[in-house]
C-alpha cells in the first residue's frame, strides 16, 4: 500500500510518500515540504499547494492520501490556513478517484512514538528510527509528513476492520427495521380484516333480528 502523508499548512506544508509492506514494514519513497510566502495573495498560495500536490498524485500514485486533521489549535488564523491546505490537497485526491483519511495529531503520535502527547522531537527521533535514516528530516513538516504515512499504514487495518462492523452494523439494523415494517403491516392486515369480519358479523345479527 502506498501512501500519501500530508501535514498541512500555508506556510509549510509537508508531503511524504511511505509504502507499507507486511506487518510494520514501511518504507520512506520521497518527501518534501512546499513553502508559499506569507506576503502572497491566499488564492495563489493554495493554488501552489494545490499544484504540488496533484503533481505527486499523478506522479507517484498513492493508494491513499492521509492528511493531518485539523483537531484544536489556540490561533484561529493558523488553524484556518491549515484547514484550507488540507482541503485543497483533499478535493486534488478525490478527484482523481484516491481515497482520503483523516488523523489527529493524537492519533499520529501515538501510533509512531506509544505516546499520544509527545512532543516533535520524539516524533522525529521515532520516525528516523522507524524508517533507518541517518539525518532527520529538515524542517519539522516533512517529519510530520512521513509520521503521518507510517501511522496510516499501521492503522489501516483498524480501519478496515471498524468500517466493515460498521457496515455489518448498518446492514442488519435495515433487516431488522425492514421485519419490524413487514411485522406491523401483516398485524394490521390481520386488524383490518378481524375488524371486517366483526362488522360483517354485526349486520347479519341485526338483519335476522
Amino acid at each position: 500500500m502506498r501512501v500519501m502523508g500530508v501535514d498541512p499548512g500555508l506556510t509549510r506544508c509537508g508531503l511524504s510518500l511511505i509504502e507499507g509492506g507486511a506487518g510494520r514494514s514501511v518504507i520512506a519513497l520521497d518527501v518534501d515540504v512546499v513553502r508559499t510566502p506569507a506576503d502572497m495573495d491566499l488564492a495563489q498560495r493554495l493554488l501552489r499547494i494545490a499544484e504540488a500536490a496533484e503533481y505527486w498524485l499523478d506522479t507517484h500514485r498513492p493508494d491513499v492520501v492521509a492528511i493531518e486533521r485539523v483537531f484544536a489549535q489556540h490561533n484561529v488564523r493558523t488553524a484556518m490556513g491549515t484547514a484550507q491546505a488540507g482541503g485543497v490537497i483533499a478535493l486534488a485526491a478525490a478527484r482523481r478517484g484516491i481515497d482520503v483519511c483523516f488523523h489527529t495529531p493524537s492519533e499520529v503520535k501515538a501510533a509512531v512514538t506509544g505516546n499520544g502527547s509527545a512532543d516533535k522531537a520524539q516524533v522525529t527521533a521515532m520516525v528516523m528510527r522507524i524508517l533507518g535514516l541517518q539525518t532527520a528530516p529538515t524542517p519539522a513538516d516533512a517529519a510530520d509528513a512521513l509520521a503521518l504515512g507510517i501511522c496510516h499504514c499501521w492503522r489501516a487495518p483498524m480501519i478496515a476492520r471498524m468500517a466493515q462492523a460498521e457496515a455489518m452494523a448498518a446492514e442488519q439494523k435495515r433487516k431488522y427495521e425492514a421485519r419490524l415494517a413487514e411485522e406491523r403491516k401483516t398485524r394490521a392486515a390481520a386488524a383490518k380484516k378481524l375488524d371486517s369480519a366483526t362488522k360483517l358479523k354485526a349486520r347479519k345479527e341485526a338483519g335476522a333480528r
